[in-house]
């Protein structure tokens, strides 16, 4: 029998606040630890550092430096985090938020279910 799991869902969503678009997701991830949901948007932050403004680049930095154990402590304590930075205009979010993964049926390891090749996301039915 197989049984939830404990983790945390990761995601990256951008919007432009000058229109009426609604946010973008841009990335996700299934972390099965807090320090592992962290560096995941650890990495993320290291990738587009290098093209951030000063403003965006300092709040890249504190959060990286200052406040990325903080973030670790809220999570462990089952608490969701979100960190948001403004790049031209942008913002960029991270969320995480801890959750109870249900295993896929058929799922062994890093097989996927015997239905999965049969998948299509190009063509409605």
């Amino acid at each position: 029998m197989n049984s939830l799991t404990r983790g945390y869902w990761c995601e990256c969503w951008t919007q432009d606040p000058t229109t009426t678009e609604a946010p973008v997701l841009r990335a996700s991830f299934d972390a099965y630890s807090a320090p592992q949901a962290s560096r995941w948007v650890a990495i993320a932050l290291h990738t587009i550092s290098p093209a951030l403004d000063a403003d965006a680049s300092k709040q890249v930095w504190t959060w990286l430096y200052e406040e990325r154990t903080e973030t670790v402590q809220a999570l462990i304590r089952s608490e969701p985090c979100t960190l948001t930075i403004t790049q031209a205009g942008t913002h960029i979010t991270w969320t995480i938020r801890p959750v109870l993964f249900l295993p896929l049926a058929h799922r062994r390891d890093t097989e996927l279910p015997f239905c999965a090749g049969s998948f299509d996301p190009h063509h409605a039915d």
